[in-house]
């Protein structure tokens, strides 16, 4: 029997807050890049992605001990495909995380004195993004679900930062590879915006390439485990704490 996982209701306020971060600092940079770097498109795409990757591992490392970390529904679609968490765990997950998007885009938008709500007019719609997208997906799901079956899943919050970060360079889309934050941006009209018209495509593509993920991981790792996908991103499970402080082993399930 696999070790229990904390209750739902904390994991889902660490998707919460985790998606949260992570639309603040995607879009929050953003913002920043833009003012710093003004007319060098390039360098405020360098700035928005050292941000992002940067922020991304420390997000995960804050909140994935105690829901894995996943802040983008097709990971939780994922790894309940493996075992790792229910399916009614993983569809609870995804309104945390696109609730938290939102409002990390709203507090991005606050902290650089725009309108708290702003929506964008940033079209990335074309065929050239969505096929970016799938294969920024596939990618993301693939380095998750290859570090937790080769029990590397300690690398995994600089792994998946430096993934993200590289993708922003080597996708036309610049690396969405989540439902959420495709949502969350649709209330910035700034650099790190999309328009409303183009999310449902790159939620399709997304989904797209969370299936065809999950087939290349079914195919090069035949033997994945629930307990190995339970790791994903980070191992989440309850710990007793001893009267001194100490924790102890985690509590079985």
């Amino acid at each position: 029997m696999k070790p229990a996982a904390p209750p739902l209701p904390r994991r889902l306020l660490a998707e919460f807050l985790g998606a949260a971060f992570l639309a603040a600092v995607v879009i929050g940079s953003g913002i920043a890049a833009q003012q710093l770097s003004p007319q060098d498109v390039g360098l405020e795409l360098l700035e928005n992605a050292a941000a992002t990757a940067a922020g991304l591992f420390a997000i995960i490392l804050m909140f994935g001990l105690v829901s894995g970390g996943h802040f983008n529904p097709v990971v939780s679609l994922a790894d309940a495909s493996f075992g790792g968490i229910s399916w009614r765990d993983a569809l609870a997950y995804a309104p945390a995380q696109i609730c938290g998007c939102i409002v990390g885009a709203i507090a991005a938008n606050g902290m650089f004195a725009k309108a708290a709500i702003s929506i964008s007019t940033k079209h990335r719609g074309s065929p050239a993004h969505l096929l970016a997208e799938v294969i920024a997906t596939v990618g993301l799901l693939l380095v998750i679900f290859a570090l937790a079956r080769t029990r590397r899943a300690s690398g995994a919050p600089a792994a998946v930062g430096a993934y993200i970060g590289a993708a922003y360079f080597f996708t036309s889309s610049t690396s969405f590879a989540n439902p959420a934050i495709s949502v969350g941006r649709i209330f910035s009209n700034t650099f790190a915006g999309i328009a409303p018209a183009a999310v449902p495509g790159f939620v399709i593509a997304q989904f797209v390439g969370c299936a065809a993920a999950v087939l290349a991981i079914r195919v090069l790792y035949p033997d994945v485990t629930p307990a190995e996908a339970a790791e994903v991103i980070v191992p989440h499970v309850e710990t007793d704490t001893g009267s001194d402080g100490a924790i102890s082993q985690p509590v079985s399930g």
